[in-house]
C-alpha cells in the first residue's frame, strides 16, 4: 500500500460528486438575493419640481409644432388656435395626416394639472403610432424671485 493513497490501492479515479461547494454558493447566492430585493422593491415618494423661467429658452424650430390641449375632462384639441374639442380618434387621424407629411413634426402637449394621466398617454400613443417621435410637454413657468 502507498502512503496517501485513500483507496486501499485502488487506481480507479474518484466518482463521488463533492456538493459542499455547489451548497456553499447557493446559500451565499441565496442570502444575497434575499437582502437585495427588498431594497430594489422599496419606492420613494417623489415630490416634482416645478420648471422656472430664467434657465432655459425654447430652441428654434424649423417646423411649427402641433398643439394638442387636454382639458381637466379629458377632452382633446389640436392646434394652436383650435377651441373645438375632438375626440381621440380625430386626434390619431390628424397625427397620421401630419406624420405622412413630415414625420420630423413636434407634438407639444398642453395639459391641465389636473387631467387624469391616463389622457396623456393615450395621446402619447396616438403618436407613437402615427410615426410622430418628437414629443414635448409644456408648462406654466414660474418667475425666479
Amino acid at each position: 500500500m502507498a502512503f496517501g493513497s485513500m483507496n486501499d490501492g485502488d487506481d480507479a479515479p474518484m466518482s463521488d460528486i463533492n456538493v459542499t461547494p455547489l451548497v456553499d454558493v447557493m446559500l451565499v447566492l441565496l442570502i444575497v438575493f434575499m437582502i437585495t430585493m427588498p431594497v430594489l422593491t422599496h419606492s420613494i415618494p417623489l415630490n416634482l419640481p416645478t420648471a422656472n423661467s430664467q434657465s432655459q429658452t425654447p430652441p428654434k424650430m424649423d417646423v411649427k409644432p402641433i398643439e394638442v390641449a387636454i382639458d381637466a375632462t379629458g377632452a382633446y384639441a389640436v392646434g394652436a388656435d383650435s377651441e373645438v374639442k375632438v375626440d381621440l380618434e380625430t386626434v390619431r387621424q390628424q397625427f397620421t395626416k401630419i406624420a405622412q407629411e413630415n414625420p420630423d413634426t413636434v407634438v407639444a402637449i398642453d395639459a391641465d394639472e389636473t387631467v387624469a394621466y391616463e389622457h396623456v398617454v393615450k395621446v402619447l400613443e396616438a403618436a407613437r403610432e402615427a410615426g410622430l417621435s418628437k414629443v414635448g410637454f409644456r408648462m406654466k413657468t414660474e418667475a425666479v424671485k
